[in-house]
């Protein structure tokens, strides 16, 4: 080999690196030492500079196929010669795709033969002398092949000393660069001063049914439920109520449920202040509404819902203490936005531009209807409806085999069905429905047996949301074997639904005016023999004097999505001693949605259906309590193997048919195995955020993602875009993916968060998980955000695909999540790196850890926490290379590493004789020797 002066080099002296080095991966947003350091302070004899530095704390791009190059100066600030024995690439991820050169590399516009003739590059630089205040400049060069974060390691062997710089270059295309924040992100600010609403104009809102005559329910009035001052200032305090402590009893129901409820409330006070906002416009949109544009809104930050308030004021007058404030509230939610009804007179003076103060709260009429159904719960319900016992039980359920179902079901269906009819009051019926067992089928055919063979059954059916219920109610009308009455079906919708948010096959079962829903009176209500409403809604129904018992039967559907006071808004205030009460729902995916950490850790995240679970005659299967789904008729069984192992004990019958008429064709060429369709793209790019949005996305994952849309989409046989889905936790991502699909004149592959895709599937699903750094962790369990933070989340996720489920992420983050039962099960682990029978990876892989591995991973792991430490308790500072050690500990002396950063600490501060002294900077080498002589 010819080295750059053209003389003849033996292969030793210009060699690649001989034993073959792992870089692993280096989290530069959680550890920023590997990239924010001052090269002049490492006491080196020589200064080395920064390849491809930082850029507002994140790497620089480079394009796909494009050569990117960058100088390194080695100068010598001393006044004698050093010893310069040799520059290394230590190793490169992606594996050589970084050289080294001591000319700098021929650009495209540089065709200079004889230039390009001379040029080498390689993977080391021969050694040689810098004389004293010499300046030596060699060339660092990558032209990358692929998409993702190109990561380098260069060692330069000066005299005695070893000093190392870590290399960051993020490979890009069209698509991520197009979608390059214009605008770096910067946190609102909170208001300097607050604004107090005493007195305003209130918001137009609409108009409450008129009572045709005094009922039961004509005088009801919903009890305040203020918060008592006493439980405040302790839980402000941030002190345990004793009701908390003590756990869950009989006797302290309703005071343990309206603690949690009050812990949830101040969270919900103190959350909603710190989202104010100063100097915004409004758009009008329609003649009485204007939409207000709300950062991180979709990600429930603030969590805004139907019916919370809105204070404005004009920013103009803001120092004004007698200027107008006007009520706005809520009455829709789109994406980043709310539609706002104020007064006439506000919506008839306000200029769309004009900028306004706007101040957050919320109605808390929602929560005093919690407040009222746990303290109820406590006085009316039977002890064995809110504390099944917990052992066998003498209950017996008479059933008729001369059931003849509507739709086909299979022999765990039917037997619920069977169960639910021969049912007579409490304890709770469950019918147990992991992801694509035909739960909601289940529950539908009880329903319309219930309805065509009994004639005095009056039927409440309760669901999570909206969209849940109307789901329900399609599937009852749809059947044209029973064929449903208009006037014996009633869709119960809050006033604040948006009319045209219901679908017109749906209109003719609700109750409105003016396009407007309401609630109809009393007499009209108690002819209806099936009633379809929210959980929140049902409350409607008591208020306007139904009577407890009227309702034969109470059906919670998706019963794991409620928190029990939830649960106990219809069961509290409707259920009688002889009403049936039948769950439906499954915990372990999506739970309820709670806000307070302290609340959701203290039990009001758990379901009133988990904690159902949590007793024996449920746990064991007892059939008089419950049914437990296990046929899966959505997923490949290669799909359904991983969550059915670590959700539901192994117990998932894949059940699908295949399905002949959607060719696998287009995506065969996806797979390395054909047989398992299952791929993990791993793929390294950054998270970001841009203006005064907080929501999180990935540019190099949104351009993979579509890559994997086209490459489907090309075979042009049997796949269409309806027949994919892509699941993004965070709605920027979506927001993102949404957007470049658009522009490939693509708009019908839905894009949405796992909570937009419950109970719902997809022929493929390809799933985005964002994050590339563990830094963030906390903040997606703060606002149950992600999929690694979420056992449930996850599990929702992967389970809506039926025949293709696509992971692009990292998988050092993914292998790393805080649900241990994921990342430590070694069936997933050797799928992501590449190791597993059934394997489908492309792209980054994770070194599943071996012999001493685990421990070098932890102190590699530490290596951030050990710096602080060694600064505060010694002054002693370790330079940027310290994470090398780990990889430089010989494997014998290793196995001493497992106590992590602890172990290391005490071989600094016990070394003796002034080993490291404080205040000076201790290179990579001495560092790696003074550990090596007192392992």
């Amino acid at each position: 080999m010819m080295d750059e002066n053209g003389s003849d080099r033996s292969d030793d002296e210009y060699s690649v690196i001989g034993d073959k080095a792992e870089i692993g991966f280096i989290d530069f947003e959680d550890d920023k030492s590997v990239y924010a350091y001052d090269p002049s302070e490492e006491g080196a004899p020589v200064v080395i500079s920064t390849p491809f530095p930082f850029t507002r704390g994140k790497p620089r791009s480079a394009f796909v196929g494009e050569t990117s190059v960058h100088p390194i100066t080695i100068q010598n600030t001393t006044s004698e010669p050093v010893e310069l024995w040799g520059v290394n690439i230590y190793c490169s991820n992606p594996s050589d795709s970084f050289t080294l050169s001591l000319l700098e590399p021929p650009s495209a516009n540089n065709l200079d033969v004889e230039y390009m003739r001379g040029f080498l590059e390689g993977f080391s630089l021969e050694d040689r002398v810098l004389q004293p205040h010499q300046t030596l400049t060699v060339w660092l060069s990558c032209k990358p092949k692929e998409l993702g974060l190109h990561t380098s390691v260069v060692h330069f062997d000066v005299g005695e000393d070893r000093i190392e710089r870590v290399v960051f270059l993020l490979a890009e295309d069209k698509i991520s660069q197009s979608l390059a924040s214009k605008k770096p992100y910067s946190r609102l600010l909170p208001r300097r001063k607050q604004f107090v609403a005493d007195e305003f104009a209130v918001a137009s809102r609409p108009a409450k049914t008129k009572k045709t005559k005094k009922t039961q329910g004509g005088n009801y009035k919903l009890p305040m439920f203020e918060i008592p001052t006493n439980v405040r200032e302790l839980l402000e305090n941030k002190q345990v109520p004793e009701a908390i402590t003590n756990g869950l009893t009989k006797e302290n129901y309703a005071t343990y449920f309206s603690t949690l409820i009050i812990m949830e409330e101040l969270h919900l006070e103190k959350e909603m202040k710190c989202h104010d906002m100063e100097h915004v416009a409004m758009k009008a949109k329609g003649a009485n509404s204007l939409a207000l544009r709300v950062p991180g809104l979709a990600e429930r930050r603030p969590s805004l819902v139907l019916g919370d308030f809105v204070f404005a004021m004009l920013a103009s007058e803001s120092g004004n203490d007698t200027c107008p404030m006007h009520q706005g509230v809520i009455y829709r939610i789109e994406a980043d936005e709310v539609l706002l009804k104020f007064s006439k007179q506000f919506h008839m003076n306000y200029r769309s531009g004009d900028l306004c103060n706007i101040r957050f709260t919320y109605n808390r009429v929602n929560m005093r209807r919690l407040y009222r159904a746990v303290k109820v719960a406590a006085e009316s319900l039977e002890t064995n409806l809110l504390f099944p016992p917990q052992s066998t039980t003498n209950r017996s359920i008479k059933t008729s085999t001369q059931i003849v179902p509507y739709t086909p079901l299979n022999e765990e269906q039917l037997r619920a069905v069977e169960m639910i009819l021969g049912c007579e009051g409490a304890p709770p019926y469950v019918i147990h429905g992991p992801p694509g067992t035909g739960k909601t089928m289940t529950l539908v055919e009880a329903i319309l047996q219930l309805y065509s063979t009994r004639k005095d059954a009056r039927i409440l059916v309760c669901a999570a949301s909206n969209s849940a219920a109307d789901h329900i109610l399609d599937k009852l009308i749809s059947n044209a074997v029973v064929g449903v009455k208009q006037n014996e079906v009633f869709r119960l919708n809050a006033t604040s639904r948006a009319y045209e948010d219901v679908q017109a096959k749906s209109i003719p079962f609700c109750f409105f005016e003016g396009f407007i829903f309401k609630c109809p009176p009393l007499e009209a209500l108690i002819h209806y023999r099936v009633i379809i409403s929210t959980y929140m809604s049902s409350s409607l129904l008591y208020g306007q004097g139904i009577h407890r018992g009227h309702f034969s039967h109470i059906f919670l559907d998706e019963a794991g999505q409620a928190s029990e006071p939830e649960s106990m808004v219809p069961i509290s205030n409707l259920c009688g001693r002889e009403t049936v009460v039948v769950l439906a729902g499954d915990p372990m995916q999506l739970g309820p949605v709670v806000y307070s950490n302290h609340a959701n850790e203290f039990g009001l995240g758990k379901s009133y259906l988990e904690r159902l679970f949590e007793c024996e005659l449920y746990v064991t299967g007892e059939e008089s309590f419950i049914t437990k789904l296990v046929r899966n008729y959505r997923s490949h069984p290669a799909i359904l193997h991983l969550p059915s192992k670590l959700f539901y004990k192994g117990k998932l019958l894949a059940c699908r048919e295949e399905d002949v008429t959607l060719s696998k064709s287009s995506w065969l060429s996806l797979l390395p195995n054909k047989e398992f369709p299952v791929l993990f793209h791993g793929i390294q790019g950054c998270d970001e955020r841009e203006g005064n949005n907080p929501s999180w996305f990935n540019r190099i994952e949104t351009s993979k993602v579509v890559d994997i849309v086209k490459k489907l989409m090309a075979g042009g046989k049997g796949i269409r875009e309806e027949d994919i889905g892509v699941i993004a936790p965070y709605r920027q991502q979506v927001v993102k993916i949404t957007q470049v699909l658009e522009s490939f004149d693509m708009p019908n592959v839905k894009v949405g968060s796992v909570e937009q895709f419950q109970g719902q599937e997809r022929e493929v699903i390809i799933i985005s998980t964002v994050r590339s750094t563990a830094k963030h962790n906390e903040f997606d369990r703060t606002y149950c955000l992600g999929f690694l933070s979420n056992p449930r989340r996850f599990n929702v996720a992967v389970t809506r695909a039926k025949s293709l489920l696509i992971i692009v992420g990292n998988p050092h983050i993914v292998s790393k999540g805080d649900f241990h039962a994921l990342s430590s099960d070694s069936e997933y682990l050797g799928i992501l790196g590449g190791t597993s029978s059934n394997c489908n990876l492309i792209g980054e892989q994770v070194s599943v850890p071996k012999d001493v591995a685990p421990n070098l991973q932890y102190l590699q792991k530490e290596n951030s926490m050990l710096r602080k430490v060694l600064a505060e308790k010694s002054g002693i500072r370790i330079g940027t290379s310290f994470y090398g050690i780990a990889r430089r500990i010989t494997p014998t002396k290793a196995v001493l590493s497992q106590k992590g950063s602890q172990w290391i600490l005490a071989i600094f501060l016990n070394a003796g004789e002034a080993v490291f002294l404080p205040g000076k900077m201790y290179s990579y080498t001495i560092v790696c020797k003074q550990i090596e002589n007192h392992c």
